[in-house]
């Protein structure tokens, strides 16, 4: 079966967006040059395998190398061969994980700066709220999607995998609450759980999460209060907080000033001085 570059990018971008994984290769010269095979798995575990090489015994030998691009994803893109019998065949492997994306809980005032800083940073902005009236596509241009939801079972028909970065900002604890249940409840937690709140309502909303039965550990995996200490108060410095978290988490470092860390002006003054007394 041919499978065009066009039903392909489809395929991997729909199942990416739904936190699945997809990998596909196509024939880089010859005359079979523009066959592609193409694998996806969804967050569910579900396989499936589309299109041809051109030659089946090409096909079940791509199939490895395949379903280990899909396991890691990262490194795998790039020129690989493919031996079927006596014959080679050169492909393009191109691999991607779960999308990376930013799912904000709440469309209220905060909501605002912190959609359009997940975009800056190259995610897909999903925002939730139940009013209609707030998550809209002109409070929110930059939102790749806006849903309607029941706080009550908010992720129906928003997936939560491994590429999420889920942030709860919305207009009250018990919404929160609900929030954080249906997420701690997941097989796969998501790359990143946060919450906006004062000290005195994210340790009620932990006290309640204990007391329903959520370990200690669980409760370390959340954010919370939301964002680095920079002493922001309005809406954009708490944007800017919380953006700089997420690109902690993804990249590491330790959030202090590079002043601090990389301490040149002591460094060159000390070594400058040593120098002078040899």
């Amino acid at each position: 079966m041919s499978l065009s570059a066009t039903e392909a990018a489809r395929r991997m971008l729909d199942t990416t967006g739904a936190g699945g994984r997809a990998a596909c290769m196509v024939v880089a010269h010859g005359p079979l040059a523009g066959c592609r095979l193409l694998a996806v798995r969804t967050i569910d575990g579900n396989e499936e395998i589309l299109g041809s090489l051109g030659v089946d015994a090409a096909d079940a030998a791509a199939l490895d190398t395949l379903r280990q691009a899909l396991d890691t994803p990262a490194g795998s893109d790039g020129l690989h061969t493919v031996t079927a019998g006596e014959e080679e065949l050169e492909v393009y492997l191109e691999a991607r994980g779960p999308a990376r994306e930013l799912i904000i809980v709440g469309a209220g005032h905060i909501a605002q700066p912190l959609s359009r800083m997940g975009a800056g940073l190259g995610l897909r902005v999903t925002v939730l709220d139940d009013r209609p009236d707030f998550a809209t596509q002109e409070r929110f241009p930059e939102a790749h999607r806006l849903v309607r939801v029941d706080f009550s079972d908010p992720f129906r028909d928003v997936p939560i995998h491994p590429g999420s970065h889920v942030l709860l900002v919305t207009r009250g604890h018990k919404y929160d609450y609900e929030c954080l249940v249906r997420i701690l409840g997941m097989d796969q937690p998501p790359a990143y759980l946060g919450m906006i709140g004062s000290r005195r309502r994210v340790r009620a909303t932990f006290v309640q999460l204990l007391e329903e039965g959520v370990s200690r550990e669980r409760l370390d995996e959340i954010y919370a209060p939301v964002g680095l200490d920079v002493k922001a108060e309005a809406p954009e410095e708490i944007a800017v907080a919380v953006a700089a978290e997420l690109v902690k988490v993804r990249r590491g470092g330790t959030g202090a000033s590079l002043r601090d860390v990389e301490r040149i002006a002591e460094r060159f003054f000390t070594e400058t001085k040593a120098e002078a007394t040899e």
